[in-house]
C-alpha cells in the first residue's frame, strides 16, 4: 500500500449479492484476499478510465460488517486504512487490531512496519469526540463549527493534532448531515484559528442509487467545490483529501476526483460476518 497522503442503512439484499461478485467475470469471491484484490483492480481500472494514476487512490475498508478475523486477514495482507462509524465497535475492534499486530511482532511474524491507520466515518457527536480522537488518524465527518470546537477543546487539553474533512451534504438531503455547500468556506475560516485541527479535505454521500451514475452529479459537485477550496488561502496545502465514494458507486466517484473511497461490503460479505467483538483476552494470532 502506499504511504497515506502527505500533509449508511443502504445494505439491501441485492446490493449484499453484487458485492461480493466479480462484476466483470460474474464469479462469486469467496475469500478476503480475492475480494480485497477485486476492489483494487476495480479501482486502477477506473482511475485509468479517468486518466489518473491508480496510486493516487486510497482504499479505506470499512469494518461496519467485517468480523475481527476478516480484518486480520486484510492487515496481513498489508492493508493498514480501516474505518469505522460505530464509537463501541470502533473502541474494541481498534484495540483487537493494535493487539494482534503487536503479538505477531513479538513473535517476529511478517507484519507492516507501518502503524495501521483508523477513520472515523460516521456522524460525530460531541459527547463521543473525548473517545474517538484519540484513537483516529483522519476524522471524516466535521460537520459543524460547534463539533469543530469541540475537537479544537479536547484536542489542545490532550496535547493532540487532530485531522479532519469537512463533510458537505451536497445533495442537499434532509436525512444526511453535513454542510451546506455555501457554508464550506466559512467553517475553513473558522478552522484557522484552530491550532490543533488540521484540515484536510472533503467528505460527502451521494444519495444510494441501484445505478451508480445517478451519484455523478453530486460527486462532480463535490469536486468542483473541492478545488475552488483549494484555492482558498485559508486552505494550505495540507488540504489534498476529497473522500467519496463507497461500495455502490466507488469507481463513478474516482472518475469525479475521489481520492479516498470508503468501501465495506465489496470487502466483507455481510450475510455471512459474524459482526460480534471478541473480548481481547481471546485474541489469537
Amino acid at each position: 500500500m502506499k504511504q497515506w497522503l502527505k500533509h449508511s442503512g443502504y445494505a439491501t439484499r441485492l446490493r449484499l449479492k453484487v458485492s461480493c461478485t466479480n462484476p466483470k467475470e460474474g464469479f462469486a469471491l469467496t475469500t478476503i484476499k480475492e475480494r480485497y484484490e477485486s476492489v483494487k483492480q476495480r479501482i486502477a481500472d477506473a482511475a485509468t478510465r479517468a486518466g489518473r494514476n491508480p496510486d493516487s487512490i486510497h482504499l479505506v475498508a470499512v469494518t461496519k460488517y467485517a468480523s475481527v478475523d476478516e480484518v486480520r486477514q486484510l492487515v496481513d495482507l498489508g492493508h493498514l486504512d480501516f474505518g469505522e462509524s460505530r464509537l463501541q465497535h470502533f473502541t474494541q475492534l481498534s484495540a483487537q487490531i493494535a493487539e494482534y499486530v503487536a503479538r505477531k511482532k513479538e513473535l517476529k511474524e511478517p507484519t507492516s512496519s507501518d502503524t495501521i491507520r483508523w477513520h472515523f466515518i460516521g456522524h460525530l457527536q460531541r459527547n463521543k469526540c473525548r473517545r474517538v480522537l484519540p484513537l483516529s488518524r483522519l476524522i471524516h465527518s466535521v460537520d459543524s463549527l460547534r463539533i469543530a470546537e469541540e475537537i479544537q477543546e479536547i484536542a489542545q487539553k490532550k496535547n493532540l493534532t487532530i485531522e479532519v474533512l469537512l463533510q458537505t451534504n451536497i445533495s442537499g438531503e434532509r436525512q444526511k448531515t453535513g454542510i451546506a455547500p455555501p457554508a464550506v468556506s466559512y467553517l475553513l475560516e473558522q478552522i484557522e484559528s484552530m491550532p490543533n485541527v488540521i484540515p484536510r479535505g472533503m467528505m460527502c454521500m451521494a444519495p444510494f442509487s441501484e445505478n451508480p451514475e445517478d451519484s455523478r452529479s453530486v460527486f462532480s459537485r463535490c469536486s468542483e467545490l473541492f478545488e475552488e477550496m483549494q484555492g482558498e488561502p485559508v486552505a494550505g496545502d495540507a488540504f489534498n483529501i476529497l473522500s467519496m465514494g463507497m461500495t455502490n458507486d466507488f469507481e463513478v466517484a474516482i472518475e469525479c476526483g475521489a481520492n479516498v473511497v470508503r468501501i465495506g461490503s465489496a470487502l466483507f460479505d455481510q450475510e455471512k460476518t459474524n459482526t460480534q467483538i471478541e473480548p481481547l483476552t481471546e485474541t489469537t494470532s
